[in-house]
C-alpha cells in the first residue's frame, strides 16, 4: 500500500484535501471518485515509497536522450498525426462503451491510454484525463487538441454534455465517421485498379524505350534505309530518355509545372477554378458533386440532431466542406438564416444544390422535422454515388486498358514497320 495526497472539490464546489492508503494512482481516483469527490490533483504523499518512485522516474526522465534534442525537433517528433476517419470512429465508439458501462468519464480516459486505439495514441488519452481530473469538461479538454478533434466533434460533445445524453451523441459520432469512412473506402476502391493498370503501363513502356528498343536501334544503325515516320519518333523520344542532359531539362520542366500548378491552387481563384473544373468534369462531376450534397446533409443533419444550434451547424459544415463553391452557398445561406429566413430558400437561390434536395428541406421544414428531411437526403446521395461510383470504374478501366493497348501496340508497329522496311531493302538489293 502507498500514500497518496490529494485535492478535490465537492458538488457544491468547496475544496477539500485528504490522503489515501491505497495500492496506486489509478485506486486513488476511483476511490476519490466513490467519495462523490471531482479530483483535482492527485500526488504521492511525501516521504512515501510511492513518492520515492515518482521522483526517480522524474529524475531519469530528464537525462533521456530525448530531451537533449532542441524544443522545436522534440515537439516534431512527439507530433500526433491526424487519425483517419475510421481509427477516430474506433476511439469515439470505444469511449461511448466504457462511459455506458458506468465508468466515471476519467475512469473511462484513463482506461482509454490502455486500449489499442490504432492512429491515437496512448498520449491523446491521457491528456484528456489530466484535463478533466483539473476541472475542465471534456469538449473543452478536445478543444486543446485540434489536431485530432475537429469543431464539429467538440460542438457535439459540448452538446451531449449539456443535454446529459454524452454516450448518445458519441455513438452518433462514430455512426458518422464510420459512413464518411465508408464513401472515402469506396473512392479508393473505385481508383485503385486503374491506378494499377496505368502504372504497369508506364513501366512497361520505359522498360522498352530504356532497354529493348536500344537493341533494335544498333540493328539499324549499320543499314542505309529510310525508315519510317513512326520509327524515327520513336528513336527520337528513346534518345531524349537516354541522355541526361534531356532528363534533367525535361524533369525541371515537370517540376516548374507542378510549381506553377500548386502556386495556383493556393489562390483563392485558382481554387475555384479547380473546385469549379472538378464539379463540372465528365463522369467525374456527377460522383463529386453526389459526393458533397451527401457530406453536406450527413454534416448538417448529425449537428442537428444533436441540439447544435442552426447557425453554429451551418459554419461548422461550412468548414467540414472542402470545396469552395459549396463553402459560399452554405455562407449565403447562414447569412440568411440569421435575417430570419428557412434554410431551404437560400440554398434555392445557390442553384449549386439539386432540386430534391430543397423539396425535401421544404418538407422536413414544414413538418418541423429538418434533421430527418437531411438524413434523408444522404441517403439518397450516397445510395447515387455508390451506383456512379460503379458507373465511372466500369468506364475507366477498359479505357485505361484500350490506352495501355494503344501505346505498347504504337511501339510495335513502330519497330516492325522498320523491320518490314529493311526486309523489303534487303530483295530488292
Amino acid at each position: 500500500m502507498a500514500q497518496f495526497s490529494y485535492r478535490a472539490r465537492r458538488r457544491s464546489g468547496e475544496v477539500v484535501q485528504g490522503v489515501l492508503d491505497v495500492a496506486d494512482r489509478s485506486a486513488a481516483l476511483l476511490q476519490i471518485e466513490k467519495l462523490g469527490l471531482f479530483p483535482v490533483a492527485v500526488d504521492a504523499a511525501r516521504g512515501s515509497k510511492a513518492a520515492a518512485k515518482q521522483d526517480a522516474k522524474v529524475a531519469a526522465a530528464k537525462g533521456t536522450a530525448a530531451d537533449l534534442l532542441p524544443p522545436t525537433l522534440r515537439a516534431l517528433l512527439s507530433r500526433q498525426r491526424k487519425p483517419k476517419l475510421q481509427e477516430l470512429a474506433t476511439f469515439t465508439q470505444q469511449l461511448a462503451n466504457l462511459i455506458k458501462s458506468g465508468m466515471p468519464l476519467t475512469v473511462a480516459l484513463n482506461s482509454m491510454t490502455h486500449l489499442e486505439s490504432k492512429g491515437i495514441s496512448k498520449a491523446v488519452s491521457a491528456q484528456l484525463k489530466q484535463e478533466v481530473m483539473e476541472g475542465r469538461s471534456l469538449s473543452d479538454a478536445m478543444a486543446k487538441q485540434p489536431r485530432i478533434f475537429s469543431d464539429m466533434y467538440i460542438n457535439m460533445v459540448r452538446a451531449g454534455e449539456q443535454s446529459g445524453s454524452l454516450v448518445d451523441v458519441l455513438r452518433r459520432l462514430a455512426d458518422h465517421y464510420e459512413r464518411f469512412a465508408e464513401v472515402q473506402s469506396k473512392f479508393i476502391s473505385a481508383l485503385i485498379y486503374p491506378a494499377i493498370v496505368a502504372c504497369v503501363g508506364v513501366v512497361i513502356i520505359i522498360f522498352f524505350m530504356t532497354f529493348m528498343l536500344p537493341r533494335f536501334l544498333s540493328i539499324f544503325d549499320g543499314m542505309k534505309v529510310q525508315l519510317p515516320a513512326s520509327t524515327q519518333m520513336l528513336i527520337s523520344v528513346s534518345n531524349f530518355f537516354g541522355n541526361p542532359v534531356y532528363i534533367a531539362v525535361g524533369g525541371l520542366v515537370i517540376a516548374a509545372i507542378v510549381v506553377v500548378f500548386l502556386r495556383f491552387r493556393s489562390t483563392e481563384s485558382g481554387r475555384r477554378t479547380l473546385d469549379g473544373w472538378k464539379m463540372n468534369a465528365p463522369v467525374l462531376g456527377k460522383v463529386v458533386k453526389l459526393n458533397l450534397f451527401g457530406q453536406f446533409a450527413r454534416t448538417l443533419s448529425t449537428l442537428l440532431i444533436n441540439g447544435v444550434p442552426v447557425l453554429t451547424a451551418l459554419k461548422i459544415t461550412e468548414q467540414v466542406i472542402g470545396n469552395c463553391i459549396i463553402k459560399d452557398a452554405i455562407a449565403q445561406t447562414r447569412e440568411a438564416v440569421t435575417d430570419g429566413k428557412t434554410i431551404a430558400e437560400p440554398l434555392a437561390r445557390s442553384k449549386i444544390f439539386p432540386q430534391l434536395m430543397i423539396d425535401l428541406l421544404k418538407i422536413g421544414e414544414d413538418t418541423g422535422d429538418v434533421p430527418g428531411a437531411l438524413q434523408n437526403v444522404a441517403d439518397t446521395y450516397e445510395g447515387e454515388l455508390t451506383i456512379a461510383l460503379r458507373v465511372m470504374t466500369n468506364l475507366i478501366e477498359p479505357a485505361m486498358i484500350i490506352c495501355m493497348a494503344l501505346g505498347v501496340g504504337l511501339l510495335l508497329f513502330s519497330v516492325l514497320s522498320a523491320m518490314f522496311a529493311i526486309t523489303s531493302s534487303i530483295n530488292r538489293g
